[in-house]
């Protein structure tokens, strides 16, 4: 490889790239003079030139031959910003699907070195994987900046769409007519090939794509991705016509000349400069001007006026929409002409933002001839209650059982078979002063589904509670001694650090950009911070796995000790989890087994006298100085004998916490059944 500009690259990069661990890494470096000097960073953080680890790894037999699209990324991060990195990877896909390129010229030498290698790779190991492992990669950097829709929503999306708009103009969608597809927002693409994807599988003709985003970036990569699909994913010569403008489709439509069968989209949330002064005479605006504070509201009236009778909408929206009082009124208007014909609440965690459950709106322009029938009904499907997320395990959406589910509650909607979490609402129930369309307002579950689920919470309850006794019989059985005993000397943490017998690492805040948001993914390294130890000490975000931030991270890995270092959420306790990194004021503690017992160095830490003796202040937002928390000096038997005792205490403690939480869910359905008059007569 020879660039124009040193690429730098961490430990933890090269050790991806070799295929091995960072410690085998390090040994190269401590071992071997020849290894490349550091060109940037620190003793204990440093950076090294690509191009050098490359020429070494390759002349001492060590580079990874598999993993050639490891080593483009490096050279792409480097590039700079977001927008130049996102406009070469978009290039190399042009070139890839065989399209002449219209910024040869802007692009610079050493930027178009790497394309060209980039090119070359995928033209040798396939274009499509080679473009799309440049764009996860993009969008995992970028994951906070760009909301992106997860595959398998997009495909369900699609599918609803294409149920919804049976009969456009006399024909189904995919008939010999042809099928348009839009997506105002289209960001990289995702929607348009789902739909484009399901369209085809439906047995369409002629299929024409039509997308827009007002980021020129990203309408640039869904053009090049749409171009890949056609040149190499489908193999026909005709798949599809696919137009891709970078233009605000709100204030600039560049297709409202062209009405689509079918809109996609997931529009950007929560905008207030959206356009509502210069569009506040606008057309589309047929249910009403949308509020400044309801942009959500201006993207649906959008689409519906993009469609052609007998068309069909799916969008991605936040849960605010159903209820906020500023949009009743054009919700209402919605329910009233029929156009709204289902909302559905998906679990959180299905999409960004992922702590929330969003909802699908499903529209449906009326075909010519055709009215909203008098006493129309809205269906309504609550997926979050029907699929709840497990506080207590790690949580990933169960997409075919939640795709099953939806795909059901829409096809069977007429059935006379009710499904349980899905309900027909009269629209005129729904017309009051709120005109709320969250779903779970209108669902209540039915006995048959209640009824189980509290026998199976009782039978955990009734098990929790005979464990909690087995644990507090073991813990009051203890034997502790009335008279005042010798104390033994004590030291402290850092004392015990100079001696080696544990190790001390401070946790750190990594790059915003680094960050992803919500359940990680499988090999995601989950990120724990003193907010997440605050609300339920659940990690709410994760790193991916290779990155620089991955790799500086401070891991804790089972068996450490998380220390935190901050009064009002101090604790300590031996990790028996996934590889964790560690958030800002915690730390990780590795304790050497034949010297410590790690369960008694836990037990000992988190007593709340010895963080009252390190903290630095009286109140709850002092820090804790962690190398200050004393130990008893003990033999390492006597250790053991009480980390026993602490291990069961901790035992105790979680059940005590799953326990309550658990009577407060009995107390709270079971008070919903009794108020239902659901108790049945005694004989």
């Amino acid at each position: 490889m020879s660039t124009s500009r040193a690429v730098p690259v961490t430990l933890a990069e090269i050790a991806r790239l070799a295929g091995v661990g960072r410690a085998a890494v390090s040994n190269w470096r401590r071992r071997h003079p020849s290894f490349p000097e550091r060109i940037a960073g620190t003793d204990t953080n440093p950076q090294f030139s690509l191009t050098d680890i490359e020429d070494w790894l390759r002349d001492n037999k060590k580079l990874k031959k598999s993993a050639e699209r490891e080593w483009l990324w490096p050279g792409f991060e480097a590039l700079g910003g977001r927008d130049e990195t996102g406009a070469a990877i978009a290039e190399v896909g042009r070139l890839l699907s065989g399209r002449v390129s219209d910024e040869g010229e802007e692009i610079r030498a050493d930027t178009r070195e790497l394309i060209e290698r980039a090119v070359d790779l995928g033209q040798r190991e396939g274009g499509t994987e080679t473009f799309a492992f440049l764009l996860r990669r993009w969008l995992d950097v970028h994951v906070r900046q760009i909301a992106t829709t997860p595959e398998p929503l997009a495909s369900l999306m699609a599918q609803l769409a294409l149920r919804a708009a049976n009969g456009v103009a006399g024909d189904s969608p995919g008939s010999s007519g042809g099928t348009t597809v839009m997506d105002p927002a289209c960001g990289p693409g995702h929607l348009l090939l789902a739909a484009a994807d399901a369209v085809r599988a439906s047995g369409a003709g002629a299929l024409t794509l039509l997308g827009s985003d007002r980021d020129a970036v990203l309408a640039s990569l869904a053009d090049s991705r749409l171009a890949l699909a056609e040149n190499e994913g489908h193999g026909e010569k005709e798949w599809a016509q696919v137009s891709v403008r970078a233009a605000d489709s709100l204030r600039d439509d560049p297709f409202s000349d062209a009405p689509a069968d079918i809109v996609l989209c997931n529009p950007p949330f929560n905008e207030r400069d959206w356009g509502y002064e210069e569009l506040a005479t606008d057309a589309r605006w047929s249910h009403g001007l949308p509020p400044r504070t309801e942009p959500e509201l201006a993207w649906v009236q959008h689409c519906l006026a993009q469609l052609r009778p007998g068309g069909a909408a799916v969008l991605l929206l936040p849960p605010a929409v159903a209820a906020r009082k500023a949009g009743r009124r054009i919700r209402g208007s919605l329910l009233r002409t029929g156009q709204l014909r289902a909302v559905v609440a998906l679990p959180p965690g299905c999409a960004a933002p992922h702590s929330v459950s969003l909802h699908l709106w499903v529209l449906r322009m009326p075909a010519q001839g055709e009215g909203a029938p008098v006493g129309d009904r809205l269906l309504v499907a609550d997926a979050a209650s029907r699929f709840p997320r497990d506080p207590d395990e790690k949580w990933t959406p169960d997409w075919a059982a939640i795709s099953a589910f939806v795909r059901e509650a829409v096809e069977e909607a007429d059935s006379p078979q009710a499904l349980a979490y899905v309900r027909q609402v009269p629209v005129i129930e729904l017309l009051n002063d709120e005109v709320d369309l969250t779903p779970g307002r209108h669902i209540a579950p039915s006995p048959a589904d209640t009824a189980p689920r509290l026998a199976e919470s009782w039978r955990e309850f009734t098990g929790l509670t005979a464990n909690v006794s087995k644990s507090a019989g073991l813990l009051a059985a203890l034997d502790l001694a009335t008279a005042e005993a010798d104390t033994p000397t004590a030291t402290t943490v850092a004392e015990l650090a100079r001696a080696g017998a544990l190790t001390l690492r401070g946790g750190q805040q990594p790059a915003e950009e680094s960050i992803h948001a919500g359940p990680p993914s499988d090999d995601g390294i989950p990120l724990l911070t003193v907010p997440d130890l605050l609300v339920d000490g659940e990690p709410r975000s994760w790193l991916a796995p290779g990155t620089a931030a991955a790799g500086e991270a401070v891991i804790a890995e089972p068996g450490d000790i998380v220390v935190v270092g901050v009064a009002r959420a101090f604790s300590a306790w031996v990790h028996e989890g996934p590889p964790t990194a560690l958030g800002p004021q915690l730390h990780a503690v590795r304790v050497q087994p034949e010297q410590l017992d790690a369960w008694f160095l836990a037990g000992s830490l988190r007593a709340p006298a010895n963080a009252r003796q390190a903290g630095t202040h009286t109140t709850n937002s002092s820090r804790i100085d962690v190398r200050r928390l004393q130990i008893r000096q003990v033999p390492l038997g006597e250790q053991r004998r009480y980390g026993e005792a602490f291990r069961e205490l901790t035992a105790f403690e979680r059940l005590l916490r799953r326990t309550a939480d658990l009577g407060t869910s009995l107390v709270r359905d079971l008070g919903d059944e009794l108020a239902a008059g659901r108790l049945a007569n005694q004989a």
